[in-house]
C-alpha cells in the first residue's frame, strides 16, 4: 500500500496562474475487509504564482482575453519553476490536480489542456478539481502541513472570495451542503469596485484594508442588506450602491488631505458593513450547524476561507463570533486564501484517495456548483447554475 503522494497542482481559473508540488503522507486503514488510505501529514514544497495585476489594474477588474494569453504563456515556465524548487523532475510525480472550473473558461482551457499533455506523456493519472473544493479544503492542508490533527469532516466554512461567497457544510472530499450565500454580488468584487471608484487601483481587497487602518468607522450610514433576514443569504449590491452614491456626493475634494481623510473613513466603514455581515449570517449558520450536527461531533468547526479570508480585520472579527458561540476557528495562512496550486493539489489528492479518478469524467466548467442538490442563488443559463 502506497505510504506517500507526491501532487503537482495547476491553478488557472482566474488572473494568477498558479503551480505548486505539495508531498503527503498517508495512513493506511482497514475496515470491512477494504484497504483505504487517508492523509496524516503534508509538506507544501514549492508554490509559485505568476501573478497578472499589473496587466488588469489599467481596467480595474480581470479581462478574460488578456487572462487566457498570459496562462498560456506562463504555465510551462510556472510548473517547471515549482518542480525546480521542489527539487523534482516530472517522473517522481504520483498525480496532476488541475483546476477545472469554475471560473474563466479561456484560463481554464488553458490550464486543463496543459496539464493533460503532461499526464498523457508522463502517463501519470491526472484530477480535475473544482477550485471551490480547493478554497473548502484549504484549512485542511493548513493543518495537515502545521503537522496538527486532521480537521475532521463535518465542518462549517465561509468561503469568501472575489467571484463567490456562500457557507458549506463540508461533509467529505466531494460533498457539500450549502446553507446560504450571496443573491448577487461577491464582497470580493465589491471590495475592487469600492477601489476603482475610489481611484486606489486593483486588487481591491488589500488596498481597501491598508486605508481602512488608518480610518474612523461610523462617518457614513451604509446599509446592511439582508441583515435582519432569518437566512445565510447576504446581498451586496446594495452596499456598494451606495457606497458609490457617497463618493459621488463627496467627488470635489477642497484638498488632498480631506480626500485622503474620505478614502480612508469609506474604507474602514465598508470592511466594518461587511464584517458585521459576516459575523451575524456566521451566528446563524452555526446555530443551524450546531443543531444537526451537536450530538455526533466532539467539537464544532468553523473555518473562513478564499481570497476575503486574507482581511485580518474580517478573520479577527470572525474569530471572535467562533468563540461566542463555542466553535473552534480555523483559517489558512494568508498564501493559502488566495488561488494557488497547493490547495489545488492538496483537493485532488483528497478526491483521488476518496474515489479514484477517471479521465473522461474531466470536464472543463465555467460553472460548477458545489451542491447540486440546493436550488441555484442566483439562477442560471445554457452553463447551468452558477452556485
Amino acid at each position: 500500500m502506497q505510504k506517500a503522494m507526491t501532487i503537482l497542482g495547476i491553478e488557472s481559473s482566474c488572473d494568477d496562474t498558479a503551480a505548486s508540488v505539495v508531498h503527503l503522507s498517508l495512513e493506511t486503514k482497514t475496515k470491512d475487509w477494504k484497504i483505504s488510505s487517508r492523509i496524516s501529514s503534508a509538506k507544501i514544497l514549492s508554490s509559485e504564482i505568476f501573478s497578472q495585476n499589473s496587466l488588469h489594474e489599467y481596467y480595474g477588474g480581470v479581462v478574460p482575453e488578456i487572462a487566457a494569453r498570459a496562462h498560456a504563456e506562463n504555465l510551462d515556465i510556472c510548473v517547471s519553476l515549482s518542480l525546480k524548487n521542489a527539487e523534482l523532475n516530472t517522473r517522481e510525480i504520483d498525480l496532476i490536480s488541475v483546476t477545472s472550473g469554475p471560473g474563466l473558461i479561456g484560463g481554464l482551457i488553458s490550464g486543463t489542456m496543459f496539464a493533460k499533455g503532461l499526464s498523457k506523456s508522463l502517463g501519470k493519472p491526472i484530477i480535475g478539481v473544482n477550485h471551490l473544493v480547493g478554497h473548502a479544503l484549504s484549512p485542511r492542508l493548513s493543518e495537515f502541513s502545521l503537522g496538527n490533527p486532521a480537521l475532521e469532516f463535518p465542518y462549517l466554512v465561509l468561503l469568501a472570495s472575489g467571484g463567490h461567497c456562500q457557507f458549506l457544510e463540508v461533509i467529505s472530499p466531494s460533498k457539500f451542503r450549502r446553507l446560504g450565500g450571496t443573491i448577487d454580488d461577491s464582497p470580493g468584487e465589491a471590495f475592487d469596485k469600492l477601489a476603482k471608484l475610489l481611484g486606489l487601483g486593483y486588487p481591491g481587497g488589500p488596498l481597501i484594508e491598508n486605508c481602512a487602518k488608518k480610518g474612523k468607522i461610523n462617518r457614513f450610514n451604509l446599509p446592511k442588506p439582508l441583515f435582519k433576514a432569518p437566512t445565510c443569504n447576504m446581498s451586496f449590491s446594495g452596499l456598494k450602491a451606495a457606497a458609490a452614491r457617497e463618493i459621488e456626493k463627496n467627488f470635489q475634494y477642497s484638498s488632498e488631505e480631506k480626500k485622503a481623510v474620505f478614502i480612508n473613513d469609506m474604507s474602514a466603514d465598508f470592511q466594518k458593513t461587511i464584517s458585521d455581515i459576516f459575523a451575524e449570517k456566521s451566528k446563524i449558520a452555526m446555530t443551524s450547524f450546531r443543531g444537526k450536527y451537536y450530538k455526533n461531533l466532539t467539537g464544532l468547526k468553523f473555518c473562513v476561507c478564499g481570497g476575503v479570508a486574507a482581511n485580518q480585520s474580517i478573520r479577527q472579527c470572525l474569530e471572535n463570533t467562533s468563540k461566542k458561540l463555542g466553535f473552534e476557528f480555523f483559517a489558512p495562512p494568508i498564501e493559502l486564501c488566495t488561488d494557488n496550486g497547493a490547495m489545488i493539489a492538496s483537493a485532488g489528492a483528497e478526491i483521488f484517495l476518496e474515489r479514484g479518478c477517471i479521465e473522461r469524467k474531466l470536464e472543463i466548467r465555467s460553472r460548477w456548483p458545489l451542491d447540486t442538490e440546493s436550488a441555484p442563488l442566483i439562477g442560471s443559463g445554457k452553463r447551468g447554475a452558477k452556485s
